[in-house]
């Protein structure tokens, strides 16, 4: 008997053993599913973009108001076809977007961010995806005889806060420019406030300008442009290394197979790519 219920005993503890074990695996599945993109993404199925979405070419709403488009959207989208998952995005204003990707607001920030000494130190980067330089544009037919930055003194520039044509002004200022600033929210209210006349100049990066002295009717002329030394890269959370790297096998097989060109030849109208890699 004593034998019988020692076997019992170890029975039933083999039992709830097992049952504990499976009830332990269990729960840890869906820990598994819920990370999704292979546990790299906050969603599953789904790589969150971060976009301050009024920045054309590089991302702005079609007509309609409600439909992005743009390089990096379609940039966006691209990475995460090669990554197997679907994008959302999340229009934010410029002025928080890093500190939304670091709260864990979306996954990722694709937005024509140059990639900085500063901002390295602060974010994880992928691998460059864009090369770029600041222009300057005038009216057509402007009095203005400035044509560089450094002759605006005097002048009232305008340029979209907290980017690099910001960071670029600040340091002439530093230097002993003495020019009025003005800064924008989103780079067309520089443009939309040019054709006012209420500005002299603007600053802002060379894709931008092209966009917009494109037209035939274009009222805009470019007189001035930087050296191609600003690189565009996708920023992350810092410390967030394997969705970086994950992204960054993606860019390698959309610049392999000819897409980044591609997307570069329709959208700017010229080869803004292959000079980064």
């Amino acid at each position: 008997m004593y034998l019988k219920k020692t076997a019992a005993l170890a029975l039933t503890v083999l039992v709830l053993s097992g049952t504990a074990f499976l009830s332990c695996k269990r729960r840890e599945e869906p820990k598994d599913v819920a990370q999704g993109g292979g546990g790299f993404t906050l969603k599953p199925g789904i790589l969150s973009v971060g976009m301050e979405i009024g920045y054309p070419p590089m991302e702005y709403y079609d007509a309609d108001g409600k439909t992005p488009i743009g390089f990096d959207v379609e940039l966006a989208k691209a990475v995460a076809a090669k990554m197997g998952l679907k994008v959302q995005f999340e229009d934010t204003s410029w002025d928080g977007i890093f500190a939304g990707v670091e709260t864990g607001k979306y996954d990722c920030v694709m937005s024509s961010v140059t990639i900085t000494e500063a901002r390295l130190a602060a974010h994880n980067f992928s691998r460059p995806y864009v090369g770029n330089a600041l222009a300057m544009v005038l009216l057509k037919g402007s009095p203005v005889k400035a044509r560089s930055p450094e002759e605006c003194a005097g002048l009232g520039v305008s340029y979209q806060a907290e980017t690099t044509s910001d960071i670029f002004m600040e340091r002439l200022a530093n230097e002993g420019l003495q020019f009025t600033p003005y800064e924008y929210e989103k780079v067309m209210n520089c443009f939309d406030e040019m054709k006012l006349s209420r500005v002299d100049v603007i600053i802002t990066d060379l894709l931008v300008a092209q966009d917009y002295v494109a037209p035939a009717d274009s009222p805009f002329e470019i007189v001035w442009q930087g050296p191609a030394d600003e690189k565009f890269g996708v920023c992350l959370k810092k410390g967030n290394d394997a969705l970086t790297a994950e992204i960054n096998k993606a860019l390698d097989a959309l610049f392999a197979d000819g897409t980044m060109l591609k997307l570069s030849m329709e959208i700017f109208k010229l080869d803004m790519v292959s000079s980064v890699r």
